[in-house]
């Protein structure tokens, strides 16, 4: 009976220590992510302005985007922070576009700012692919956008979704981070493009746009 107990206190002394072990590799693997803040820099389009005002709504979400990329085994590997630099791009791609553009704090002041509609785009995806674990030898990077136009008073004017895609070789980059940071600020420069080339053929937004200028040239 005693060795059969001693056995069962032996047994259950070891399950500990090896649940301790366990949980300190898993404390260990959480403090090791790496955290990344995007920066870059983006080029401002040459195109004709709309004779237009416009409102620049990037609510929270966006301003502080963190896509996390896990291990295999669930632990947080890399923290990517794109927020910041999202604003960037588009506060330089806009005044680009348009006549006049406003930032606001939040949608409710459209109205006084005196803007003919709102712009107010969302991040609805964002994907992350590592040439350790895809076994290619490039950085990748895909986001997925909701693209909001809305009236001053907040009406629909016009939803859409636009996707953006970047590629970074591994080639000449120090580090992880380096890569992620190029990737994202190539699939962001390729956001710019796109939405700079595609805005007047959304339908909704040509159709605005024609019935703005109809307006203008009325008053």
């Amino acid at each position: 009976m005693f060795a059969v107990t001693g056995n069962r206190k032996t047994t259950a002394t070891r399950s500990l220590r090896v649940l301790a072990v366990l949980g300190m590799l898993a404390l260990l693997s959480a403090c090791g992510a790496s955290s990344l803040v995007v920066e870059g820099s983006y080029p401002t389009p040459a195109v004709r302005k709309i004779p237009l005002s416009l409102g620049l709504y990037l609510d929270e979400n966006l301003r502080n985007f963190l896509y996390i990329e896990y291990t295999e085994t669930g632990a947080e590997e890399y923290r990517v922070s794109s927020g910041q630099t999202h604003v960037q791009m588009f506060s330089n791609l806009l005044p680009a576009m348009f006549e006049r553009v406003q930032v606001l704090e939040s949608m409710d002041d459209a109205a006084a700012a005196g803007v003919d509609a709102v712009f107010a785009p969302s991040i609805e995806e964002f994907q992350l692919a590592l040439p350790q674990k895809t076994r290619l030898d490039s950085y990748e990077v895909w986001v997925k956008y909701n693209m909001r136009l809305l009236g001053p008073d907040g009406a629909y004017i016009a939803d859409w979704v636009l996707t953006s895609y970047g590629k970074t070789p591994m080639e000449g980059l120090l580090s992880v981070e380096g890569g992620i940071n190029e990737a994202t600020v190539s699939a962001l420069r390729d956001l710019a493009s796109n939405f700079t080339l595609s805005f007047g053929a959304v339908p909704e937004v040509r159709d605005w746009l024609a019935s703005r200028q109809n307006v203008v040239s009325n008053q």
